[in-house]
């Protein structure tokens, strides 16, 4: 029995009216172009490409944070585009996400713990409800009750990052969608975030979007990728294939200039290093 997928997003278009050179001439670019992927129930999509590839874009498209130009996005088998103009708060529950820089999206006046217990406010859970729920999902991403009381200067980045994955997962979703949410973070730490999203999606559940620049962080985390270059997915596969053997120049373009995503490339470059200093030495 096939089990329906949890996203579909099918030959999406985003088009964006910008100014021409004079104030009165006005053009539209085209972002996303017949973008089509599928999420399952559990599992988790890599969308990878450089800085302009239009995979934020698509990202912001299934929070609904961007005007669909052609085709569709269907989330449990509903048209996004049938909903009301309004998000409805059953879409916002189900669907959450998690951001690059988490202290950009927390008051730095506020405590962390405010952030959990507002998001719950928003969803009808209060008072006491509220505050062990926001206690357990610390818990959940490491942290402990005390951080609740804390507010974001105390804290360090990865902290800051799991505040951020708590907010998300506080309502229990079915998708997250990590837009470069371990980018900003040193490798051991983008090491933890990384595990702990796994954990949590084998403890729940959770289908991921996981949107980012870098293959390394992408072989790790999913299980299958999209390559996306100039709005266009050039190649999609299950990542051992598409890092293993891929068959599109581009996707081998990126695989050569990222040596965390290509651990032969890696060989090299230290035998190289290995050849240069000894020459150095002679």
């Amino acid at each position: 029995m096939t089990t329906r997928p949890l996203l579909e997003v099918d030959d999406l278009r985003i088009d964006y009216d910008v100014a021409g050179a004079a104030s009165w001439r006005r053009r539209t670019l085209t972002v996303v172009k017949g973008v089509s992927f599928t999420i399952a129930p559990g599992e988790t999509y890599g969308l990878v490409g450089e800085s302009g590839s239009g995979k934020s874009t698509t990202g912001r498209a299934v929070l609904r944070l961007a005007e669909v130009t052609g085709g569709s996005v269907r989330f449990d088998g509903e048209d996004l585009a049938d909903m009301p103009r309004k998000t409805p708060l059953r879409y916002r529950r189900a669907v959450q996400a998690v951001y690059q820089d988490p202290a950009a999206s927390l008051n730095p006046r506020h405590r962390v713990g405010r952030a959990i217990t507002e998001t719950l406010a928003r969803h009808g859970v209060r008072g006491r409800d509220a505050r062990e729920k926001a206690v357990r999902v610390f818990d959940q991403v490491g942290l402990t009750a005390e951080h609740l009381s804390r507010f974001p200067s105390q804290m360090s980045g990865g902290q800051l990052q799991r505040v951020a994955i708590a907010r998300a997962l506080v309502l229990d979703p079915q998708l997250v969608v990590c837009d470069e949410a371990v980018s900003a973070l040193d490798l051991s730490t983008q090491s933890q975030i990384i595990n702990l999203l796994r954990d949590l999606q084998e403890a729940s559940g959770v289908s991921y979007l996981f949107i980012t620049h870098d293959l390394g962080v992408v072989r790790h985390v999913s299980h299958r990728v999209g390559v996306l270059k100039q709005g266009e997915i050039v190649e999609q596969g299950d990542t051992a294939a598409i890092f293993d053997a891929p068959q599109h120049e581009y996707t081998r373009s990126l695989l050569a200039a990222s040596p965390a995503a290509h651990p032969a490339g890696r060989e090299e470059r230290r035998a190289l290093r290995q050849q240069r200093r000894a020459a150095a030495a002679a």
